[in-house]
């Protein structure tokens, strides 16, 4: 049944429409109201005596919960407190989320979402979303049926194997797909009504999770081969028969799987994968910003990613089809490319190579006329050999980047730029502070987790968060509102370079190659007009459009109000 559905009355006035009545409403995330029920919802929907007799409105049930959130001093549990509320009350969370959001992403996102997810069984209060099992996987129909809201416009699913830099994390993944759509909500005004968090919990080989009598997923080893490509067969048939149009976001995939679910379904569903194409889109907008802040041009660097799972590979193809666009071939661009993992340079010779490397790696010949010892080049070998002037991290290893590692890239350019981009904070490749003190000021520096601003002989810098969070929501406004067949190449570039386009003179002037995270909301808007225009080009978009796109884009971003209920 469902639980309402939002209707415009013949003065143009939105309203819920519900069969419901008394305490159930309360209990019900998007139709509860708390204190702010006026009188006459109190007396048709059987809620008078439940309140207190004064009536609330949405700004002053935002300050007291401001002031509750206000008395917890640990991340964790301000993370565990905006949750309960967002159980509580969607509207006011997302009113409260959308006045707070520089200061609350840190804390429903990256760095403390990691924390909620290592402890998901533990702090587990709420069913928000749907679990898909090896359990349940044989009635997907039937566990469809049970989503309880009107209408699924977008999902973000995920089976837990590559979550952020710590692994895999079993059931607790769900937590990484609740914080990601509240972001899409507060970012790019994506109704939460339409959206549903998705674990595929096809298992986990933790052994700490399996024995742990707290532990609330599937207890066994991870399915493999043709039993996980079966699991993930019958999820998406079931998601295409029951929602057809849904776009759909593989989250925290790990490495091989996550090309190989994405490249299988990409035409079947609309669908994209964040941590390959979403990363690869907002590293590129921040290089493309980087080249204002230079005055250099993006086709003359030489790039090393630090790092080659999902994330770095989908970095890699990304900068490519930028140095593409810039004027370079394919091989051009691919030979500006160097990918390093936990054995040194990725080359094609290596035994046991994955295939998704495969297209990325050097031969021998390549390398023939460098100066190195040992079977790999190293990370420092390849920076002095290459001439390396960009090098990114998504190694998820702490300090990699260390003072002799970014000096050897500061030799091949004035402008040496260093992207730390590994989650948690604890992940970080090299601190902020100390890559300005290394090259006495002179490097563009991001990284992933937020981080204070640096002084350096009295000179101040913004830290720019190259955080997903600029891109995904407007890729995924973009795409729904476009009635997106597929999402192309051509709309995540779009992304990018709207992003860089966005990132302002002052913003480059503090340091930043991104927009501050207060502007999130007009990013996204930003991101998904270009976006829309992009599927336009491309031929996938099935929507009639209006001539007056920004207007229309505007029009469809949700805002965080109270509308009236009203009987069925």
């Amino acid at each position: 049944m469902k639980q309402f559905e939002e209707k415009t009355d013949s003065n143009g006035q939105k309203y819920l429409e519900t069969e419901l009545s008394g305490l159930i409403i309360t209990r019900l995330p998007l139709l509860n109201k708390s204190t702010a029920f006026s009188l006459e919802e109190r007396s048709n929907f059987e809620l008078e005596g439940l309140y207190p007799p004064y009536i609330s409105n949405l700004k002053e049930q935002r300050q007291r919960a401001y002031y509750n959130y206000k008395r917890f001093t640990n991340d964790l549990n301000k993370h565990i407190f905006l949750r309960v509320l967002q159980d509580r009350n969607e509207v006011l969370f997302y009113s409260l989320l959308s006045k707070h959001l520089e200061e609350f992403l840190p804390i429903i996102y990256t760095p403390t979402v990691a924390k909620a997810v290592e402890s998901f069984s533990q702090i587990y209060r709420f069913p928000r979303g749907l679990v898909v099992s090896t359990e349940n996987i044989d009635r997907i129909d039937k566990l469809l049926t049970n989503v309880s809201l009107p209408d699924v416009k977008l999902i973000v699913a995920t089976d837990s194997e590559g979550i952020l830099g710590i692994g895999d994390q079993g059931f607790g993944g769900m937590a990484i797909c609740i914080g990601k759509l509240s972001i899409y909500t507060s970012a790019a005004g994506i109704n939460p009504a339409y959206t549903l968090p998705v674990e595929l919990d096809v298992g986990t080989n933790r052994k700490d999770l399996l024995d742990d009598p707290m532990y609330l997923g599937v207890r066994h080893k991870r399915l493999m081969g043709q039993e996980y490509d079966d699991f993930i067969d019958k999820f998406v048939t079931g998601l295409k028969k029951k929602f057809p149009n849904v776009l759909l976001q593989w989250e925290d995939f790990s490495k091989q799987k996550a090309f190989s679910v994405l490249n299988k379904y990409q035409d079947v569903i609309p669908s994209f994968n964040d941590d390959i194409q979403g990363t690869g889109s907002v590293v590129l907008a921040g290089l493309l910003a980087a080249m204002r802040k230079s005055q250099q041009e993006l086709k003359e660097q030489v790039f090393l990613i630090h790092g080659a799972g999902a994330g770095g590979v989908g970095v890699a193809y990304q900068i490519i089809r930028g140095l593409v666009k810039a004027g370079l071939s394919q091989k051009e661009a691919k030979a500006r490319m160097y990918l390093i993992d936990s054995r040194g340079l990725i080359l094609d010779n290596r035994d046991g190579l994955e295939p998704y490397k495969l297209d990325l790696a050097k031969s021998a010949s390549d390398i023939s006329s460098w100066n190195y010892e040992g079977k790999n080049p190293s990370l420092l070998d390849t920076i002095e050999n290459a001439n390396v002037t960009v090098i990114l991290g998504l190694s998820g290893q702490r300090s990699a980047f260390n003072k002799k590692i970014v000096r050897a890239v500061h030799k091949n350019t004035n402008y040496p730029i260093v992207f730390a981009l590994s989650n948690p904070t604890s992940n970080t490749e090299a601190l902020p502070k100390d890559i300005y003190k290394w090259t006495d000021g002179h490097a563009i520096v991001a990284t992933g987790s937020p981080f204070d601003d640096v002084e350096y002989k009295g000179s101040k810098y913004t830290i720019g968060q190259g955080n997903n969070a600029y891109v995904f929501p407007g890729i995924g406004l973009g795409a729904i509102l476009s009635g997106a067949k597929q999402v192309t190449d051509e709309m995540l570039t779009a992304s990018a370079i709207a992003l860089a386009n966005y990132t302002s003179p002052q913003d480059l002037n503090t340091g930043s190659v991104y927009p501050t995270i207060r502007k999130l909301r007009n990013v996204s808007k930003h991101v998904a007009i270009a976006v829309i225009q992009a599927a336009v080009d491309s031929g996938v978009a099935t929507v009639d459009l209006p001539d007056d796109i920004s207007k229309y884009v505007e029009d469809n971003m949700w805002v965080p109000e109270y509308l009236p209920l009203r009987k069925k």
